[in-house]
C-alpha cells in the first residue's frame, strides 16, 4: 500500500502537467481502487460473526454433526474470506478444515462437518482462524482466531444385564422389594389407607385435603449403596498393553455404574485419582453413591476426562475414602495389580464392607492369592476383553 502512494502522486503528476484525460481516468481509478482496499481492509474483519454449534457431550460410537456459521454484518462485500478450522484426527475427520467463500452484504454460509465418537475423552475444536482482505491484495489481510470449543465423549457402556449378571453377585445385589425397617423421617409421598396401617402413619393434612385417608410412604433406612473404586496408576496395568488395558477398566467401571443406578435403580458412586483432561493437573474425583441418570451422567463424564496418572497409592486411596463410606456399602475394586491390595482389601472386609475384586488384563492369581480371597468372600474376575464382562456373572 505504500508503494501505491507515490505511485498515486506521479500519476496525478503527470496527468496535470500534459493534461490528458486518459491519465485522469488512471489516476482517478487507481484512487477508488485504493479507497475501497482500504475500507476492505480495516472493516471487514469488526463486521465478521463467527458461531460453531453442536452437542457438547455425546456417547462412544455417536456422531456429532457440527455447524459453523459465518456472517457478514457489514454493508460492503467480502470478496474472499478463509476460514481454518483445527480438529482432533481421533474423531475420524481430517486435522483441519479449510473453506474459501465470498459473502455479500448481511449474508451467513453454513459449513458443515461430521465427528465420529470412536474413543471416549475431551476434545477441543478449534482454534477456529479467520483471514479475509482486499480483492487486490493491496493490503495485509487481517485475521483473527475464535477460541476452541470443548466436546465431552462419554466412554463405552457395556449392557451388563444382557450378560447374564445375577442378582446373587455382590456387584448386582438388589435389596428387597419391601423394606424391613423404615425411617419415620424421610417421607417420600402418601398412599391410601389399607386395613392393618398404623394410626400413626396416617398424614393428617392431606387426608383433609383428599377428603379420604391417606398413610405415609416412608424411604427404606438401609439403602444398598456400590462404591466403584477405580485404579488410574499406570504401574498397576503391565507396559506392553498398558493402554488398552486402562480403556478396558475404564468401560468396566461405566458399565457396572450403568447396570447399578439404571437397571437395578441404586445408588452408585465413584472414586479415582487421575490426570484430569480438562484441566491437566492430577485430580482425586470422588463421587458419593447416588442413584438417578443425572448422577450417571456424572460419572460418565468424570471417567472421561480422567487419563492415567503416575505415582498414585491406590490402596492408601481405597483406604482412606472408605472411611467416608456407609457401612455395609458394596466396594468394586478395579485395578490390573492386586498383590497390594490384599491387606487392604481384608481390611474393609472386617469393616463390614462387601468387596468383589476385578482384575483387568492381570495375571491369574496365585493359588494362596484365591484361597485368602475365598476366605474373605471376595469373588475375583477377570477381564481381558470386553465380552469378559459376562465373567461377572
Amino acid at each position: 500500500m505504500l508503494r501505491l502512494i507515490p505511485f498515486l502522486l506521479a500519476l496525478f503528476l503527470i496527468a496535470a502537467l500534459l493534461r490528458v484525460d486518459f491519465f485522469f481516468t488512471l489516476a482517478y481509478l487507481f484512487f477508488g481502487v485504493y479507497v475501497l482496499s482500504r475500507l476492505g481492509g480495516q472493516r471487514a474483519l469488526p463486521q465478521l460473526a463467527i458461531r460453531r454449534e453442536f452437542v457438547r457431550r455425546a456417547f462412544h460410537g455417536d456422531e456429532v454433526s457440527v455447524t459453523v456459521t459465518v456472517h457478514n454484518n457489514g454493508r460492503l462485500p467480502l470478496t474472499w474470506v478463509h476460514v481454518r478450522e483445527s480438529l482432533p484426527v481421533e474423531l475420524g475427520v481430517p486435522a483441519r478444515q479449510n473453506h474459501v467463500l465470498s459473502l455479500n452484504p448481511r449474508e451467513a454460509r453454513h459449513l458443515s462437518y461430521t465427528l465420529h465418537c470412536r474413543k471416549r475423552g475431551v476434545y477441543a475444536l478449534g482454534p477456529l482462524q479467520v483471514r479475509t482482505g482486499d480483492l487486490f491484495g493491496l493490503t495485509p489481510p487481517a485475521s483473527a482466531e475464535a477460541p476452541p470449543d470443548r466436546l465431552i465423549v462419554y466412554p463405552r457402556v457395556v449392557p451388563l444385564e444382557k450378560l447374564g449378571l445375577p442378582t446373587r453377585s455382590p456387584l448386582a445385589a438388589i435389596p428387597a422389594r419391601t423394606p424391613l425397617f423404615e425411617d419415620p423421617a424421610r417421607v417420600t409421598g402418601v398412599r391410601d389407607y389399607v386395613p392393618g396401617d398404623s394410626l400413626r402413619r396416617i398424614h393428617w393434612t392431606a387426608t383433609a385435603s383428599a377428603g379420604r385417608l391417606l398413610v405415609k410412604n416412608y424411604r427404606p433406612a438401609i439403602a444398598r449403596e456400590t462404591v466403584i473404586c477405580l485404579d488410574l496408576n499406570a504401574e498397576s496395568y503391565d507396559i506392553r498393553g498398558r493402554y488398552d488395558a486402562i480403556e478396558l477398566a475404564i468401560t468396566a467401571a461405566a458399565s457396572v455404574a450403568n447396570h447399578v443406578i439404571v437397571r437395578e435403580r441404586q445408588p452408585a458412586g465413584l472414586v479415582t485419582e487421575a490426570r484430569d483432561k480438562l484441566t491437566d493437573v492430577t485430580a482425586r474425583f470422588v463421587l458419593p453413591a447416588q442413584a438417578g441418570r443425572a448422577h450417571l451422567m456424572n460419572v460418565l463424564e468424570a471417567l472421561a476426562r480422567a487419563q492415567f496418572t503416575q505415582g498414585c497409592w491406590f490402596p492408601q486411596l481405597v483406604r482412606k475414602e472408605s472411611m467416608h463410606l456407609a457401612w455395609g456399602t458394596t466396594l468394586v475394586i478395579i485395578t490390573g495389580h492386586e498383590a497390594s491390595l490384599l491387606e487392604t482389601l481384608a481390611q474393609l472386609r472386617q469393616a463390614g464392607f462387601p468387596v468383589a475384586l476385578i482384575l483387568v488384563q492381570s495375571a491369574r492369581p496365585s493359588a494362596a492369592t484365591r484361597q485368602r480371597a475365598a476366605l474373605l468372600h471376595i469373588p475375583v474376575y477377570l477381564l481381558w476383553r470386553e465380552r469378559d464382562l459376562e465373567s461377572l456373572a
